[in-house]
């Protein structure tokens, strides 16, 4: 394909990129929100939500860190059209995988939160891999460069 002809990104592209984009800030503004949580605000949990967060790891909330940063700018790249896009989806997928692990086999976050729980960890994977996967076809369709 010649420079001067261009590919047409269809709509659906950008409308998904751009919802992929509020969901990963959503996930920014929790993960800050929880880091940065006034005195006033933890002292409004439970005694067993306040254990939970006592006692994670610096590892899980690292792995909590880089998912919602590298997911954030994942979308930004996407929508910018860059290649790498599929590679801040993949570090986010592997960062949430790693931090699910501690939510659900080393943590007692079901005994807290009940089986419920295990709802939005799931459907943040799922949409982990869909980012992913639309990346990858963005780029076989050369949408990205």
């Amino acid at each position: 394909m010649s420079e001067d002809q261009k590919i047409k990104i269809p709509t659906w592209f950008w409308v998904v990129g751009s919802i992929a984009l509020i969901w990963n800030l959503l996930g920014v503004m929790a993960y800050l929100m929880e880091v940065y949580m006034s005195p006033e605000a933890y002292s409004q949990l439970t005694t067993t939500e306040q254990n939970l967060l006592n006692n994670r790891p610096a590892w899980a909330t690292a792995a909590y860190a880089i998912a919602v940063f590298s997911g954030a700018a994942g979308c930004v790249l996407l929508l910018l059209k860059k290649r790498w896009a599929r590679h801040a989806f993949i570090l986010s997928l592997v960062a949430v995988i790693v931090q699910m692990y501690h939510s659900f086999f080393v943590s007692n976050s079901f005994d807290v939160y009940g089986p419920g729980a295990a709802v939005m960890p799931l459907l943040i994977v799922l949409i982990g891999v869909g980012l992913i996967w639309l990346s990858g076809y963005a780029n076989k369709k050369s949408w990205t460069a």
